[in-house]
């Protein structure tokens, strides 16, 4: 999380979409900031905490790509498992079917007689003969359904394997973004920790108070009532993750990013949240930040890259930033995007 002292309004909207760019514009421009930032002895203390919480803020846009991708690699891994196990399952039902056919055929065999249709079926290529036939009515009304069936399973077989194939790829091409995503990631929270260490004492602790000041012009807000017992439920386990560290890409029970403590602290009221802060902020019902109560989500910024839980007396539980562990903030310390009821 980032950028705590801008003067800018809570506003209620929509939020922007985030531009991918490629990973090897990201690696440039990573590049030539920390040259630039790390290479210049004007810059002052302001200019770095600048600097900081623009890093942050990138860090985080990119961590919800992270968690969006990682999520898709989860999603196609499963649906994966499933096709294999439909693929593996048609298979063994193809082979039962010949089988049986096979069994037929050798009846007809040793009675004087073998029906070319099963003669066709049973050779090394049946697939085109299948295609090709169009009268099953020699065989016999028992061969006639079988070949029918066999046909059916043969055609489903191969649609599940071209399902699986694709998933494959698309596998592949999730795993290559997470590993993009992770690659941005580190390397701005890199910069950003290199700039931190080059304040003073005084100065780092002075940017992590600026970071947990309100702003001014919210709507008075005091503790109320939780909305329901799940909400109820996912506060005292926020409040029971206080402490705990900020963990880009980790949904607990250990370590946290933001979306990942919320996500968590429902999960344990038996309640699903999807991975991003993104989707989160579509998981309910929005209302007014003068009408939150405690256990609603609170999503920031206008792209809502950030989230945290409502807990009360004007405050919200969150995961902040890499270096500062879960904590109480106040619900203005960034500009606030929605408020979600769930």
């Amino acid at each position: 999380m980032v950028s705590h002292r801008r003067p800018s309004q809570p506003v209620l909207g929509v939020g922007a979409r985030v531009t991918v760019v490629s990973a090897a514009a990201a690696t440039a421009a990573a590049a030539l900031g920390a040259s630039h930032a790390d290479a210049d002895p004007r810059r002052t203390p302001e200019a770095v905490r600048a600097k900081v919480d623009r890093l942050y803020e990138e860090a985080e846009k990119a961590t919800e790509r992270y968690n969006k991708a990682d999520e898709q690699v989860d999603q196609l891994r499963r649906s994966v498992d499933r096709a294999q196990d439909g693929a593996a399952r048609g298979q063994e039902r193809v082979n039962r079917m010949r089988g049986v056919l096979g069994a037929v055929a050798g009846a007809q065999y040793r009675s004087g007689g073998l029906d070319p249709e099963l003669a066709l079926l049973l050779s090394s290529d049946p697939d085109s003969y299948l295609e090709k036939a169009s009268d099953l009515a020699r065989a016999g009304a028992r061969q006639s359904g079988v070949l029918r069936e066999l046909k059916e399973a043969r055609r489903r077989l191969g649609q599940v394997r071209m399902e699986a194939a694709h998933d494959l790829k698309e596998l592949e091409r999730s795993r290559a973004a997470v590993a993009r995503h992770k690659r941005s990631v580190e390397r701005k929270l890199a910069q950003a920790r290199r700039l931190l260490a080059s304040l003073p004492t005084a100065e780092r602790d002075a940017y992590d108070r600026a970071s947990r000041s309100d702003r001014d012009g919210l709507p008075t807000l005091s503790g109320g009532a939780p909305a329901s017992e799940r909400a109820a439920a996912a506060v005292r386990a926020a409040r029971r993750a206080v402490g705990l560290p900020y963990v880009w890409g980790a949904n607990g029970p250990t370590g946290f990013d933001c979306s990942g403590l919320t996500q968590w602290s429902y999960a344990q009221a038996g309640v699903g949240l999807p991975r991003t802060s993104q989707a989160q902020r579509y998981a309910g019902r929005q209302v007014s930040l003068a009408e939150a109560r405690p256990g609603d989500l609170v999503a920031y910024r206008d792209d809502a890259s950030h989230i945290g839980l409502y807990v009360g007396n004007g405050q919200v539980i969150h995961a902040p930033y890499p270096g500062a562990a879960v904590r109480y903030d106040p619900v203005g310390m960034l500009p606030v995007s929605s408020v979600t009821r769930v």
